[in-house]
């Protein structure tokens, strides 16, 4: 919908805006020109990228000369058109910034990441929000880009149809009027657009990973000193075993690199190994599928594993290197999935995914995926294929049962899932990929051990979910912790493409609210990562709702923490709630080793246990701090 020929010359257009007006107008307006250009931005650039994006645009929105004409500007306040100019700027930079990039082509400037602002070893975000602002963020990803500008101009500046189509028009989108459609009718969530949680002008900074800092810092200066040495090597002749399909030319030959791509020396682990080995891991997983002995597929897929060519696609989760195997590495499988070439390969650190089209090797992808650690527990299922939204799954050979769940539905039986003789699943829906979130359907697998739950979050190793204290998580098998992850489904989206390994749910405390309000649940759950860094904590506050699947609120967002793990078995956490009768309490609650919280800020009072309500005013910002038995301090989650 979105026209990205270049603008008409603006200079010859009527009523020039002239430089120091449209400078004056971004210096008046600033923070709402940031907030705009933050929630047009795609979500998918990730909160830090958008931040720093958004200050970006804004300030490369002046004209370039002295004067620059933009014809009747149609904004709120008419008496300033040089408002009306940069936000025009903004809109149209932000629109291309979520525009794919193309091959032949030169990139927009906005497509590319900011040179600046940059701020060296921290990572910015707006506040967190609630739940409301988080459904209103996942409902802002599914418009498309004019159809978020559309619903953001008519919330923030309160701009009509004609107007929002006039607008829409003069950056360059080609179907206004659709646009506007898509953005749909005014609604009392368009008021959420002003909150906290979408203002990049306040901000919360966090360290990057620092010990991987330094390691990427070694590893520049050790590339550097590689490409010296090896700028030679690159002009040796000499030629491999055969075709290397969508591999890039070889650039060195180096024995040992070259034995790793030799599919005669690909490891193949015999099938009953699995029933005596020592370990029960991704190690003894058998070679599985009908073209395991196709030579020629194999070579192609450890060729384009060292050299992906430029047609490959080519992804890793977060932590996980993409670099050519160290050795001869393991195969889990080589067979036909749905319309495709699937190779699984293990290293002793990653899962690697060869898939190419079964009519020739062009828009071949390498996916990899970091499983270091792995255990009976978390390698019981690899993502084999995706396709329409589904998904299907490669089950470990101790699987004895796979089966559907409904997370939403906590009250029904699981479904029947057919495997094939090698392992692999029929296809079910994915979550990872659901635009909306009206059902979460999670594998169900079964061995000697009991029955696990694992959820598609968009990578190659499903995450396991879990119930239960920090120091001890089990299984989700009880009525209680089917009915607490029903209301906690909808929010694993926040830790979608991130490395998660495994997503624990632990109900700390119970509530009995003010007025005969009924009784609350208070939730905390914590996504671990495969890298044992960029964890992610969210503490819930569950209402009584009328529904099951009804989603907790968000009382607090935090990344990088200890709270909530075996490390540090501790929460604290606060909401404002208003009562049926119309009053507002501050309600906190604690872990049940907490001796004491308090509050102040607005209000001020202090409870012994680990529960408080105390009565305060809309609006307050309450501050809370808890304290154990011995005296030690204990923060509120934020």
């Amino acid at each position: 919908m979105l026209n990205v020929a270049p603008p008409q010359d603006i200079l010859n257009r009527p009523n020039p805006i002239g430089i120091e007006q449209a400078e004056a107008a971004l210096v008046e307006h600033y923070p709402r020109l940031t907030r705009l250009a933050y929630l047009v931005l795609p979500p998918s650039l990730g909160r830090n990228r958008r931040v720093v994006t958004a200050h970006a645009l804004v300030q490369r929105s002046l004209p370039r000369g002295r004067g620059a004409g933009e014809g009747p500007i149609p904004a709120p306040r008419r008496e300033d058109p040089g408002y009306g100019f940069v936000r025009r700027q903004v809109v149209r930079q932000a629109l291309e910034a979520g525009l794919p990039l193309r091959r032949r082509a030169w990139p927009k400037r906005a497509q590319l990441p900011p040179v600046l602002p940059q701020v060296w070893g921290l990572r910015l975000f707006p506040r967190s929000g609630g739940a409301d602002e988080l459904a209103l963020d996942q409902r802002l990803s599914a418009l498309s880009g004019p159809g978020r500008a559309a619903y953001v101009l008519r919330g923030l500046d309160g701009l009509g149809d004609a107007e929002l189509r006039r607008e829409l028009a003069a950056v360059g989108v080609e179907d206004p009027a659709a646009a506007v459609a898509e953005a749909g009718a005014p609604d009392a969530s368009a008021a959420l657009l002003a909150s906290a949680e979408f203002d990049p002008c306040s901000l919360q900074a966090r360290p990057t990973d620092l010990m991987r800092r330094r390691q990427h810092a070694r590893a520049a200066l050790v590339a550097t000193a590689a490409v010296v040495v090896c700028g030679a090597l690159l002009g040796l002749p000499g030629d491999g075993w055969g075709p290397d399909g969508a591999a890039a030319p070889s650039y060195a030959r180096n024995p040992a690199a070259e034995a790793a791509l030799d599919p005669a020396q690909v490891v193949r682990v015999r099938s009953a190994a699995w029933r005596t080995s020592a370990r029960t891991d991704f190690s003894v997983w058998p070679a599985r599928g009908a073209l395991t002995g196709d030579s020629e597929l194999l070579r192609r897929a450890l060729a384009v594993w060292a050299r992906p060519g430029k047609s490959v696609h080519v992804s890793a989760t977060p932590g996980t290197p993409s670099g050519p195997p160290m050795g001869a590495p393991q195969l889990l499988y080589a067979g036909r999935v749905d319309g495709a070439r699937i190779v699984l390969f293990y290293d002793g650190m990653r899962i690697a995914r060869y898939a190419e089209p079964l009519d020739g090797q062009s828009g071949a992808a390498l996916d990899f995926a970091r499983v270091d650690g792995a255990d009976a527990a978390s390698a019981e299922a690899l993502v084999v294929g995706r396709t329409d939204g589904n998904v299907r799954y490669l089950t470990a050979p101790w699987v004895r049962e796979a089966a559907v769940r409904d997370l939403l539905d906590p009250s029904a039986a699981p479904r029947p899932l057919h495997r094939d003789a090698d392992g692999v699943t029929a296809p079910l829906v994915s979550p990872a990929q659901a635009r909306d979130c009206t059902s979460w359907d999670v594998l169900q697998l079964r061995d000697d051990s009991g029955a696990a739950l694992l959820t598609d979050l968009g990578e190659l190793a499903p995450a396991r979910l879990t119930w239960g204290a920090p120091d001890a998580p089990k299984d989700i098998t009880s009525a209680a912790a089917r009915e607490a992850w029903a209301r906690t489904a909808c929010l694993l989206p926040t830790v979608r493409s991130h490395g998660v390994r495994t997503v624990n749910s632990w109900q700390f405390a119970k509530q009995t609210l003010p007025e005969t309000g009924g009784t609350a649940a208070w939730l905390c759950t914590r996504a671990d990562t495969w890298s044992g860094t960029d964890g992610q904590v969210l503490a819930q506050f569950q209402a009584p709702a009328p529904r099951p699947g009804t989603a907790g609120a968000v009382a607090a967002r935090a990344e990088n923490t200890a709270a909530c793990g075996p490390r540090q078995p501790h929460v604290l956490a606060g909401v404002l709630w208003k009562s049926h009768g119309g009053h507002w309490y501050v309600l906190a609650a604690g872990s049940e080793d907490l001796a004491r919280v308090g509050v102040t800020g607005g209000v001020e009072a202090e409870e012994h246990g680990h529960l408080l309500a105390v009565r305060t005013q809309e609006g307050a910002r309450a501050q809370l701090t808890g304290r154990l038995a011995d005296g030690t301090t204990v923060n509120a989650l934020r």
